[in-house]
C-alpha cells in the first residue's frame, strides 16, 4: 500500500513538472496527419510515421477520437488524478517498455494510469522487469473504446469489411457466411474454402 502511495505522488509530482497536459491541448488541424504513438504532425500525403513506423491517422479521425471520449469524461465528471480512494483495475500487464508505451497511449487520451510491479519476488536484477498498469474503474468504458480504435489501426483492419466478423455459422442451413473472410459455402465444408477457417 506504502508503495502505491508512493507511486501516486511521484506521478503526481510528474504531472505538475511536467507539461500540465499541453501537449492534449495542442491544436490538432483535421487536415494533416498524425502519429497515435507519439503525435509528430505530418503532411496529408504522408502514410507512415518515420520515427515509429506505424500508419498515420487524419487530423479529423483524431479529434473525432478526442472528442467523444472528451464528452464522456466531462459527462462523467471525472478528474485526471488518482486518489488513493480510487477503485483501480488491471487492464493491462507485460514488460517495461511495452506498459510504458501503454501509459503514454492513455496519457494521450487524458486517462490517468498507474504501472506496478508484479515481480515481488524476483530477485536482484536476475529477472526482467514487468509491469501491471491500473487505470479508474469510472475510465474503464473510455480504456476500451482507445484500444478498440488502437487495434484496428495497428493490425490494418480499417481497411477491411468486418460485417462479418459476428456471424456465427449456422451448421443446419445449406449454406453459411465466413466470419473472417466473408466468402459464402456450403456448410457441408469443415473449413472455408477460401482462407481455411475450420468451423469443425
Amino acid at each position: 500500500m506504502l508503495l502505491l502511495l508512493l507511486l501516486l505522488l511521484l506521478q503526481i509530482i510528474l504531472y505538475i513538472q511536467g507539461d500540465n497536459g499541453q501537449s492534449m491541448r495542442r491544436k490538432i488541424e483535421a487536415e494533416l496527419q498524425y502519429c497515435p504513438n507519439c503525435m509528430d504532425e505530418y503532411r496529408a500525403e504522408i502514410t507512415t510515421c518515420a520515427t515509429c513506423q506505424v500508419p498515420l491517422i487524419s487530423g479529423e479521425e483524431l479529434l473525432q477520437t478526442r472528442q467523444g471520449i472528451g464528452q464522456g469524461r466531462k459527462q462523467a465528471g471525472r478528474t485526471l488524478v488518482i486518489s488513493p480512494d480510487d477503485e483501480l483495475v488491471s487492464i493491462r500487464r507485460g514488460p517495461l517498455v511495452q506498459m510504458k508505451d501503454f501509459q503514454s497511449l492513455l496519457k494521450r487520451h487524458g486517462i490517468p494510469s498507474l504501472a506496478v510491479s508484479e515481480d515481488s519476488n524476483c530477485g536482484q536484477g536476475s529477472c526482467a522487469t514487468n509491469l501491471v498498469v491500473q487505470i479508474k474503474q469510472e475510465d474503464l468504458e473510455d480504456v476500451m473504446v482507445i484500444l478498440e480504435h488502437d487495434h484496428i489501426r495497428s493490425t490494418g483492419l480499417e481497411d477491411h469489411d468486418l460485417s462479418t466478423a459476428g456471424t456465427v455459422i449456422d451448421t443446419a442451413a445449406e449454406q453459411a457466411t465466413c466470419p473472417a473472410c466473408g466468402t459464402t459455402f456450403s456448410t457441408s465444408e469443415a473449413t472455408c474454402p477460401d482462407c481455411g477457417l475450420c468451423f469443425a
